[in-house]
């Protein structure tokens, strides 16, 4: 007779492993909000598949692209001075 134990035991050996590390986790952080504009701007899309789009829904698409460039805008600057020597940006 064989014993589940050690059939858990080898689907579970690397369950420590597939956890984010801390410095992932801080990374994924910095990009929330990038992250968020995106589901913005592609909200602002879903929204018009289904009817054609009115001067409203364009407006809305506009914003949402100007906030998403606006956020990855704002994380380069953020990595860029991180990386600079000093911190001088």
């Amino acid at each position: 007779m064989e014993h589940i134990v050690t059939v858990q035991d080898a689907v579970t050996a690397f369950a420590d492993f597939m956890e984010p590390t801390n410095a992932e986790l801080d990374a994924i952080e910095q990009e929330m909000p990038v992250i968020l504009a995106d589901v913005d701007l592609l909200d602002a899309h879903i929204t018009t598949l289904d009817r054609t789009p009115t001067e409203l829904d364009a407006q809305r698409i506009r914003r949402a692209r100007r906030r998403a460039l606006a956020a990855r805008v704002a994380l380069l600057k953020r990595t860029a001075a991180a990386s600079l020597p000093g911190g001088a940006a």
